[in-house]
């Protein structure tokens, strides 16, 4: 896993969670954040698709959302500030799912 950041790697052990105060090595941003939990959408309502969750205004700022769960994303987010690092790799897995299951042969 890396941080959404600067891309720095980090990981962790079996069991073990990001804490709320836990930082980047790299860059000293924090790890508990929206833009490095697998539940963060900019598309989906709250962008957030843990529908629980409550509404957090900086995503990238730590906050004490219960529903964090980190990412399995690898690499700083590319171009602004705002966007999911690495959704296009997901969307891209998908895609090829899909198009591999109707190929014609």
């Amino acid at each position: 896993m890396s941080c959404f950041a600067c891309g720095a790697a980090f990981s962790l052990a079996a069991g073990e969670r990001v804490g709320f105060r836990d930082e980047c090595a790299g860059c000293g941003r924090d790890f508990h954040v929206c833009r490095n939990c697998q539940h963060h959408d900019p598309s989906a309502y709250n962008e957030c698709r843990e529908s629980s969750a409550e509404r957090v205004s900086d995503r990238e700022r730590a906050n004490r959302c219960d529903y964090f769960a980190l990412t399995n994303v690898e690499g700083p987010a590319e171009g602004s500030s705002s966007g999911v690092t690495g959704q296009a790799t997901g969307e891209e897995s998908a895609r090829t799912a899909l198009e591999s299951l109707f190929k014609k042969p």
